[in-house]
């Protein structure tokens, strides 16, 4: 995977956040290739990977208290 964040980069809000639903990438690397990835959440499987993370912290914090 690339390391370098896209072309247009007014694709990018606040820096953290990427929508553009002419890109096929679902995880995208943020606009400072510092900080690692992001999800392009002009697609709705980002919202469903978020979730589903989302989901096993809640159960994985659920377990262990």
């Amino acid at each position: 995977m690339d390391n370098s964040p896209k072309k247009d980069l007014s694709k990018y809000k606040n820096s953290f956040f990427f929508f553009d639903a002419d890109d096929e990438d679902l995880i995208v690397p943020m606009r400072n290739p510092k900080f690692g990835y992001t999800l392009n959440f002009a697609k709705p499987l980002a919202y469903i990977f978020l979730l589903i993370v989302l989901l096993v912290l809640i159960l994985i914090t659920r377990l262990l208290a």
